[in-house]
């Protein structure tokens, strides 16, 4: 039996995963039998824009960053079929859940991964030209798997991609508290109140991560916390957002 700290680490199932129809092989691969690590939470999400942006803010500015959120949202992979844009998001639960995922999922790169890690997930991927955002020929990785490098990573994702409500109280690794005010986003800007043309975040009773509350409250004091509104407001969309 592993001994060591439980860790949490984030899966996305790609959308070019879904697109060959590996879900299964890929669920098969990281099980509770091959890995020891349990299922925390579970989605099946429809990545706006936003979300995209906030998963990969690390890359922006970079030349590839534009495809990579074409590729993230599905549109890459499905430009004249909306309704198959998705990404199925997991929360894997245990004793050294981050190193042992990445092991399985391989390395980044497909061709990488079947030189040097034949039978990983990755290994399945490819590196192809597509028609990129301005028309030029970009060289599109379709590596399968999302996959935390790190604990605090973990951590970081998974509260992007997860509410509290999302993990079962008894797998829930970070303190949740319950709202005491409504908040309400449009174009930036928090407010307590409806605005027209605002969408709701939360509200009084609501279940939320005690980390974004801490955000959204400073916000509403006019201060500038260690986290972004817009981060926030990504998650809390979720499924919600068109």
């Amino acid at each position: 039996m592993d001994d060591g700290p439980l860790e949490q680490t984030l899966v996305l199932i790609k959308p070019d995963a879904m697109k060959l129809s590996l879900t299964g092989y890929i669920f098969s691969q990281l099980s509770e039998f091959h890995t020891g690590l349990r299922f925390a939470g579970l989605k099946v999400v429809r990545v706006t824009k936003s979300l995209a942006k906030q998963h990969y803010f690390e890359h922006v500015g970079k030349p590839f960053y534009p495809d990579l959120l074409r590729y993230i949202t599905g549109i890459m992979h499905y430009p004249d079929a909306p309704h198959k844009r998705r990404v199925i998001a997991v929360v894997y639960s245990g004793v050294g859940a981050v190193a042992k995922i990445r092991q399985i999922a391989g390395p980044t790169n497909p061709h990488v991964a079947r030189q040097t890690a034949p039978g990983t997930i990755r290994a399945l991927g490819t590196l192809m030209p597509v028609e990129g955002e301005k028309g030029n020929i970009v060289e599109q990785m379709d590596n399968l798997i999302h996959a935390s490098a790190s604990v605090d990573e973990g951590e970081a994702e998974i509260k992007l991609w997860f509410t509290p409500a999302d993990i079962m109280p008894e797998m829930r690794q970070w303190a949740a508290e319950r709202c005491d005010s409504h908040y309400y986003v449009k174009d930036g800007k928090l407010f307590h109140e409806y605005e027209l043309g605002s969408k709701l975040l939360m509200g009084p009773g609501q279940l939320a991560w005690k980390s974004d509350l801490e955000i959204l409250r400073e916000v509403a004091q006019g201060g500038t916390p260690d986290g972004t509104l817009g981060r926030v407001a990504a998650k809390y969309t979720i499924n919600v957002d068109e």
